[in-house]
């Protein structure tokens, strides 16, 4: 299958924002932890909405992190599914 550039750059920032948005998850776990200066619930969500819903999603998983908190149990997943339509449109 053959990529246009709209694709391309499509899979390109959501591949790009998913590793931010996994790492962010990570080190935020590892400031809890050690109870230092933590990432911004509000940045984490961004994150996740302007791509980065795979990554996010995993690393909540993956750090065990916010997995209690509904309200990213709710928006991570809604993030997810907007940027699986987005995809869909892209790629149709």
């Amino acid at each position: 299958m053959h990529l246009n550039t709209e694709q391309s750059i499509f899979l390109l920032w959501v591949a790009a924002l998913s590793c931010i948005s996994f790492l962010l998850f990570g080190f935020d776990k590892e400031k809890s932890r050690r109870h230092a200066w933590r990432i911004s619930e509000r940045t984490l969500l961004l994150s996740a909405f302007l791509g980065g819903a795979p990554g996010a999603l995993f690393g909540m998983n993956f750090f065990r992190h916010k997995t209690q908190k509904l309200k990213f149990r709710i928006l991570v997943p809604l993030a997810l599914l907007l940027w699986a339509w987005l995809a869909y449109q892209v790629f149709q």
